[in-house]
């Protein structure tokens, strides 16, 4: 018999390629297409993608794009997972939220999840939920020793874990079988709330909550680092994982300084982080998030077995839609998945209509469907680490860690998470990056597919009964949507108002070849503001003003080729402002303006800014 060969040389016969005649066919490619680059790497930096962070997105990764050693799934730096065996076994635990502060309906709902494939629940205590009291009833019916329970009470942390205790005792779950987290988080309530003076209390308390977990309860943990917070105020991934980082260790020493040794304490910690739609840099975040800890752990002299982060991944408020929420179903879906690859240990896919109140049962279900079909039919949990070996994932979760450790280093210099919250740094730094972010959202260079691209008007709106208000007073809460649906919002309201929504004039200039392309940017433009297209096909300035009159428009915006603005752009713009017209746009970018234009209207232009004026020149209130 034949031994086979170590390697089988597929490509033995063909010449070897390099980088540099990639380049080459990159730069000929450029040059056609109208730009000029210098070099081969110059063309290659032409197509890098910049991130945030400082990070970026190369065309084309290699073997020779190197990142620090990721280990072996279940070892440290634990890059590749926190188990030997990934999900394979059992896949990632289902966790669902519940916030509905009717005890009947969040039973109904608990039950009906825990049958049909969720194994955990996450339940909002307190004022943001379900009343304290209201604990037994909504857990009525549930075997507490096969379903972990994650509790989130906000400052009544202590009060919530009581009532979970006694019902343990009542159900004679044994102490080894109850899981699940008590959800402690007093610097996260520091960010929500803005109020720094509970902080070192509320620690107190969470510490003694941890030694009576760690004594009695082995499954349960009592503190969660939550990173939402700073998600959902607009944070980037380097400064989520930073925070994340800096409240992790502030938790570790209060607990090793009250006696818990050091694996103990880490026992008691579970991350959660924001999982969203842009898929490899969530995979890189949960990678890169466990590497980080585990240095953490490794400077603490904890040993391997206790050093891995225990993840919670949930999918981004900040992503969500009120407007066209369906396409919602998309975005959670894309983000489930990268949890999952990126090794998270526990899911929480919020349902497509969390946007606009407490979800419907259908919203539920589709949420947690989500996650059977990744797993029970696409078998994505089978692979132990799906990503591992990526040149670009590798690099990515390398170049991540390192900027979420500097940021990370950065506060611990301000004396701590405590500290650089109540001197206002974190909240001045995530302004910031948001502020960024948002030009980039105006501009639509981050289109919202469903808002600011392929709005439709007529949709009929989800309406929803309102969930219980969030803590506020402190960072922010943000969605990427928010600015382009105040402006629909306004729309609404004027067509409540009059009868009938915004409306603009589109003057289509010469045939439809000639027009199409603009009139679709245009249209796809006005309706992302709320503003119906009324338009027109002419050559003829008085064919044009006569129709214009008919629309009952008072604005307009002129369509067409370069050649054909040339030939009658000043002479229908003349006519518009002539017939009433009160601003005359321009979809594209000439030279300069042509006579009777006031404004030119662009792909990489600030849409929220020509939206908000149009409107105000309409009439619609603010």
């Amino acid at each position: 018999m034949k031994v086979p060969p170590e390697r089988l040389p597929l490509a033995a016969e063909f010449p070897a390629a390099h980088r540099e005649q990639w380049q080459q066919l990159v730069q000929g490619v450029l040059r056609k297409s109208g730009a000029q680059p210098e070099d081969g790497p110059a063309a290659e930096q032409a197509l890098t993608t910049r991130l945030q962070d400082g990070l970026s997105a190369r065309p084309l990764y290699t073997a020779e794009d190197t990142a620090a050693a990721p280990g072996y799934p279940g070892f440290p730096p634990f890059v590749r997972g926190g188990r030997p065996q990934g999900s394979a076994v059992a896949g990632w635990d289902v966790r669902q939220r519940h916030a509905d502060p009717d005890r009947r309906r969040t039973n109904e709902a608990v039950l009906a999840d825990l049958e049909h494939g969720v194994s955990s629940l996450w339940l909002e205590l307190g004022e943001a939920g379900l009343p304290l009291d209201a604990l037994p009833e909504a857990l009525a019916g549930v075997y507490l020793d096969l379903a972990a329970v994650a509790l989130d009470a906000g400052p009544e942390f202590t009060d919530a874990a009581e009532q979970l205790f006694r019902l343990y005792e009542e159900r004679e779950v044994s102490p080894g079988a109850a899981s699940g987290n008590l959800g402690a988080d007093p610097l996260g309530l520091q960010a929500r709330t803005g109020e720094a003076a509970r902080t070192g209390a509320l620690l107190a308390e969470a510490t003694a909550l941890a030694a009576r977990c760690a004594a009695g309860y082995p499954g349960l943990r009592a503190l969660t680092v939550d990173a939402l917070p700073y998600h959902e105020a607009g944070a980037s991934p380097a400064q989520e994982l930073g925070c994340s980082l800096a409240t992790g260790v502030a938790y570790l020493r209060a607990l090793t300084a009250a006696g818990l040794p050091v694996d103990a304490a880490l026992g008691q910690l579970e991350f959660r982080y924001a999982a969203d739609a842009d898929q490899f840099l969530t995979i890189a975040k949960f990678r890169a998030a466990r590497r980080l800890w585990a240095r953490v752990a490794e400077v603490s002299g904890a040993g391997p077995d206790a050093s891995a982060q225990r993840q919670h991944a949930v999918t981004s408020r900040v992503m969500m839609t009120a407007r066209d929420p369906w396409v919602n179903m998309l975005r959670t879906t894309v983000a489930c998945l990268a949890a999952g690859v990126g090794g998270a240990d526990s899911v929480t896919v919020l349902p497509f209509d969390s946007a606009l109140g407490l979800p419907d049962a259908f919203a539920r279900r589709v949420a947690r469907n989500t996650q059977t079909i990744l797993l029970e039919e696409s078998h994505l949990a089978r692979v132990i680490d799906p990503a591992g070996g990526s040149w670009y994932v590798e690099q990515l979760s390398e170049e991540l860690a390192r900027a979420a450790w500097a940021w990370f280093q950065e506060i611990e210099r301000a004396g701590g998470q405590h500290a650089a919250l109540s001197a206002g740094l974190v909240e001045e730094r995530i302004a910031a990056t948001w502020a960024e972010r948002s030009v980039r959202l105006a501009k639509r260079r981050e289109p919202v597919t469903g808002v600011s691209e392929f709005p439709h008007l007529d949709e009929q709106p989800l309406v929803r009964e309102p969930a219980p208000a969030a803590p506020g007073g402190g960072l922010p809460q943000v969605r990427r949507a928010e600015a382009y649906e105040a402006l629909r919002d306004r729309s609404d309201a004027h067509a409540a108002l009059h009868g009938a929504r915004p409306a603009l004039f589109l003057a289509s200039i010469g045939s439809a070849s000639a027009h199409t392309a603009r009139t679709t940017f245009a249209a796809n433009l006005f309706q992302a503001g709320g503003i119906a297209t009324v338009s027109a096909e002419s050559v003829d300035p008085a064919a044009f003003a006569e129709a214009f009159t008919a629309s009952g428009a008072t604005v307009a915006c002129l369509c067409s080729s370069d050649a054909l603005y040339a030939e009658h752009a000043s002479s229908v713009a003349e006519a518009l402002k002539a017939a009433g017209a009160g601003t005359v746009l321009l979809a594209g970018r000439l030279g300069e303006l042509p006579s009777g234009v006031d404004e030119f209207i662009f792909a990489g232009g600030d849409a929220v800014a020509v939206l908000t004026s149009l409107l105000d020149q309409i009439g619609a209130a603010r």
